[in-house]
Parts: structure tokens; C-alpha cells; sequence
């Protein structure tokens, strides 16, 4: 396991799926962490701090980060990961919708770097993990504004990389294919045979899969690494 004792981590989207199993993974490496959600996570246990939380409201944001500076002074960890999805295809997506997925998607992405990435580069380190999707690098037909908001998320992690590289911050994202959590859960039996007849270990994955490899990202072990698309996803990009 990746040793980040003296860590201190914000993830969000913890109270369920990928999120709920990186703050459990970052908490039993060391890391001191901070999980918020929408939704209650009162089963991460005393150990995790826990804050609601609405990714798109800029001003939330301030007052997350602002309490770990407090407490804290400073920030090693961010990992990007609430996100919904959506099922419309483009000729039936209402602008309604479109905001709703790019809001949380991608907004939220960019007021999560924009804030920790105050702190980062006042201490000129910091690892930050953006969760995107196999459905940010390929299609399948429907979810138009899932897939735009997932790609974008590759996009601004390159950028975060090579922007802020020369002041010891790295920016990867993760990519996981299917997953076995409640969203992915709550989708149709076409819509999962899709993804899990086109990939090639033939089953979905676990939250923790995902969890370990952003352990990784964060971990020393990756210093060299940086604006990385690691997928997740039993080789389904590999087709």
C-alpha cells in the first residue's frame, strides 16, 4: 500500500461507488481526508471528515477549501470525482440537461482545481486526479452530454499538467470502463451489456479498482507521472 501519511486529501462524490472507495483507500494509506457529497456518508466512519457539498456552487468550494487551510495548511490531494450521467441523445437533450451534466461534470472539475490549485501552488506541490470515463476517449450512441462533459475533463487535466508542471503539481485522470456502483447499477441491462460485451476481460470492475489506481497517481511512486488518460476498464480502450 502507498504510504500518505501526512497527506491531506479532498475527494468528492464520496458517498457512494468510486468516491466512497478512494476516500477509504486514501484514509488507510495515511492521508488525512476530507470527503463531501450531496448525499450522506455517514457510514465513511469518524476517521474521514465529511462536508456537503454541491460541486457547482463556487461559493461551497471556498469555505471546503478555506476549512482545510485552517485546519490543515495546505492541500497534497485532490481527486476530481462526483459526476452523473444521462441517456439522451442529441436530437432529444434539453438545454436543461446539458447544463445539469456539464454543470457537475465539468464545472465542478474546474472550480475543484481552481481552488485547490491556490493552495498547491502556494506550497509549489500537489497531485490532483480527475475521475473521467472510457466514454470521454470513445462513443456509444446516446448519452451526447455525458460523453462531451467527460472528454472535456481529459482536456482540462492535460492542460492543469503542463500549466502548472514547473511548480510541483501533476494533473492525471483516470478513466474507468464499467463498474460495478450504484449508477451503473441503476442503467439498463442493453445499455451495461453494451460496455460489458465490449470488454475484453468479459466482467465489470470494483470501485476499488479504481481506488488503487488513484492511490497510485497520488502517491510518490507516480512523481514522474502527469497528464496521463490511465483507464481502468478490463482493456476496453485497448480494442
Amino acid at each position: 500500500m502507498d504510504n500518505l501519511t501526512g497527506r491531506v486529501a479532498l475527494v468528492t462524490g464520496a458517498a457512494q461507488g468510486i468516491g466512497h472507495a478512494v476516500a477509504t483507500a486514501l484514509a488507510a494509506a495515511g492521508a488525512e481526508v476530507t470527503a463531501t457529497d450531496i448525499r450522506d456518508q455517514s457510514d465513511l466512519g469518524d476517521h474521514i471528515r465529511t462536508r456537503s457539498h454541491d460541486v457547482t456552487d463556487d461559493r461551497r468550494w471556498r469555505e471546503i477549501v478555506a476549512e482545510i487551510e485552517a485546519d490543515h495548511g495546505r492541500l497534497d490531494i485532490l481527486v476530481n470525482n462526483a459526476g452523473v450521467s444521462g441517456y439522451d441523445d442529441l436530437h432529444d437533450l434539453s438545454l436543461t440537461e446539458w447544463n445539469r451534466i456539464v454543470g457537475i461534470n465539468q464545472t465542478g472539475v474546474l472550480l475543484g482545481m481552481q481552488h485547490a490549485l491556490r493552495l498547491m501552488r502556494a506550497q509549489q506541490s500537489g497531485s490532483i486526479v480527475n475521475i473521467s470515463s472510457i466514454c470521454g476517449a470513445v462513443s456509444v450512441p446516446g448519452v451526447a452530454a455525458y460523453h462531451a462533459s467527460k472528454h472535456a475533463v481529459l482536456t482540462m487535466t492535460k492542460n492543469a499538467a503542463v500549466s502548472y508542471a514547473r511548480e510541483g503539481i501533476r494533473a492525471n485522470a483516470v478513466l474507468p470502463g464499467w463498474i460495478r456502483t450504484p449508477l451503473t447499477l441503476g442503467q439498463t441491462g442493453e445499455l451495461n451489456g453494451v460496455f460489458l460485451d465490449a470488454t475484453p476481460m468479459g466482467v465489470g470492475g470494483e470501485p476499488s479498482d479504481v481506488a488503487d489506481a488513484v492511490c497510485f497517481l497520488v502517491s510518490d511512486r507516480a512523481r514522474f507521472v502527469t497528464g496521463v488518460d490511465l483507464p481502468v476498464d478490463g482493456g476496453y480502450l485497448a480494442r
